[in-house]
């Protein structure tokens, strides 16, 4: 369904966008995250806003609130209130392309964030961090810690997210290279949630015959979940490593509870995401190239002061 057939639908769910009386004289942008219950994004949406502050545009923020039909709303209604741009994280790749392609053809320029939509044609920008090069940088961490070879627990991430499938490639990648020695002995989804982390890694302990030497996790927040599981079986000596590297999780690493985290860089991201859009918009530049990736880094105790949050740790 074109956009001209849901201005009446797109006008109703406006309002459920947070979106205060804007100046005139400034170009308006919708910022989009999947799920402000995260606190990755967020992390995320504060540098979406601080950016455009700083460059002098309006924000209207989306929480798309885990629902890829909620955020194609939010989406809909933004182009009904006539954004100039968006910039988005999108909740799942396939099922919010119909929405980005019908801003596209809406004339209105589109920067993704840290998840591609490579389906869609015509995108502005997308600024991410490698994420396959992450995973990689997990299963290295893991063949270091243990050269003589481990049992490991995966915990994935959102299905059909792209930053889950890509950092379990690039885990893979490693640890089914290194050879056999190196055993993923449980691997499930834990939909990036801390619950389902904890419930996940307490499944996957009571059906072991003995206890992992690794637990390996797409999040920090299931990674802080497996690290609840493990402790109320009072197990000690597993290694435990996220990724997306939360205060909370630097937290963790500095005081034992975890082992490492991957920094992935979101709030870079986000401030090269708003610059690319507003360049384009106010000055009609394009980006030098269309992709950029930034590399993540391992973060453990060594090298805590390589994190973007290590300010944010009480």
């Amino acid at each position: 369904m074109r956009l001209t057939r849901r201005i009446a639908v797109a006008s109703l769910l406006a309002a459920a966008l947070s979106a205060p009386a804007f100046a005139a004289d400034k170009p308006t942008i919708l910022a989009s995250v999947p799920g402000m219950t995260f606190p990755f994004f967020v992390h995320m949406m504060d540098a979406f806003k601080a950016e455009g502050a700083k460059l002098g545009v309006n924000v209207i923020e989306s929480d798309g609130q885990v629902s890829s039909p909620k955020q194609t709303a939010d989406i809909e209604a933004a182009l009904t209130k006539g954004v100039q741009g968006i910039v988005l994280s999108p909740n799942e790749v396939d099922a919010m392309a119909p929405a980005l392609q019908e801003a596209i053809d809406a004339k209105v320029p589109v920067v993704t964030i840290d998840r591609r939509v490579p389906s869609v044609k015509g995108i502005l920008a997308h600024i991410g961090a490698d994420n396959v090069k992450g995973g990689e940088a997990q299963g290295e961490l893991i063949v270091k810690l243990f050269p003589d070879g481990a049992t490991i627990v995966n915990l994935q991430g959102q299905s059909g997210a792209s930053p889950a499938i890509d950092r379990n490639k690039g885990l893979h990648n490693v640890l089914d290279k290194a050879g056999a020695k190196y055993k993923v002995v449980f691997e499930q989804t834990a939909g990036f949630d801390r619950a389902r982390g904890l419930s996940v890694t307490e499944a996957a302990l009571a059906g072991l015959a003995e206890p992992p030497k690794v637990i390996v996790a797409g999040n920090d927040d299931m990674a802080l979940g497996a690290m609840e599981a493990v402790k109320a079986r009072n197990l000690k000596g597993i290694v435990i490593i996220g990724f997306d590297a939360l205060p909370e999780a630097l937290a963790q690493i500095r005081d034992g509870g975890l082992t490492a985290t991957v920094e992935q860089f979101p709030a870079k991201q986000c401030s090269l995401g708003v610059q690319t859009l507003v360049d384009f918009i106010k000055n009609g530049k394009k980006p030098d190239q269309q992709i950029t990736l930034l590399t993540p880094v391992a973060i453990t105790k060594a090298n805590l002061s390589e994190a973007e949050r290590l300010n944010e740790v009480k």
